[in-house]
């Protein structure tokens, strides 16, 4: 079974220029895999913190010190391990590298939620590669889903709170076509919906189309953002 080599992190700039982190995962076997954390505009009380630098250099928001965790830390801790045991890992990471806790729970305030982050995605893409399976698939198998179907689009169409110069509390209103009998039927609906809304609404400056995969298994909620195709 292929163990990990190396773990390298670097500073990189996400689509609002602002610094995050990426990382690439070397195997033994020559396998490397590569993911960059993401980071909301946004966030909310009960999520875990990420380790920014402070400062005035790119704002305060860069993040060579979570970059510096990770290649002084969590790299060298995690060689010789098995890139297919995202668990373990995970909660190795979480639990004993880092080991932070707040009333919420484990925040990841030492390392950085966004160097602990960065990791994960990056082990989770190698396991992918050194099972020979699609990321989809072996994310199904860590989560026990046997039983594997498109995902139903979520349309986010009205958006408000602080990405809007609305007074809208919500922060995104969204729809799923769940009655629709094949994917392309649901993005059909999604798209006509946010249409007809646009036209109704077209003096309003807070419709806009996000289109999302929301894919509900035993244990766990998914989503990842498509590119525009309306």
């Amino acid at each position: 079974m292929a163990t990990i080599k190396s773990v390298k992190a670097r500073q990189i700039f996400d689509s609002r220029g602002n610094p995050t982190v990426e990382v690439d995962v070397h195997l033994s076997n020559g396998v490397w895999a590569r993911a960059v954390v993401p980071s909301g505009a946004s966030t909310g009380i009960y999520e875990a913190l990420e380790l920014r630098d402070g400062g005035s250099d790119y704002l305060g928001k860069g993040v060579s010190k979570a970059v510096n965790n990770v290649n002084s830390i969590i790299g060298p801790a995690l060689v010789g391990k098995d890139p297919t045991d995202q668990t373990g890992l995970d909660n190795y990471m979480v639990h004993q590298l880092d080991g932070t806790q707040n009333e919420w729970g484990w925040c990841k305030q030492k390392l950085g939620a966004n160097a602990i982050l960065a990791v994960s995605l990056t082990v989770c893409k190698a396991g992918a590669a050194v099972k020979s399976i699609p990321l989809y698939k072996h994310i199904a198998d860590l989560a026990g889903n046997k039983k594997l179907v498109l995902p139903v689009p979520a349309f986010n169409v009205i958006n408000g709170g602080s990405h809007a110069g609305n007074k809208l509390a919500m922060q995104e209103f969204m729809i799923l076509p769940v009655g629709a009998s094949s994917f392309k039927e649901a993005m059909k609906m999604g798209c006509e919906v946010y249409h007809h809304l646009k036209v109704s609404h077209s003096r309003s400056s807070f419709y806009s189309l996000n289109i999302y995969l929301f894919q509900k298994s035993r244990c766990c909620i998914s989503w990842s953002k498509l590119p525009h195709p309306c």
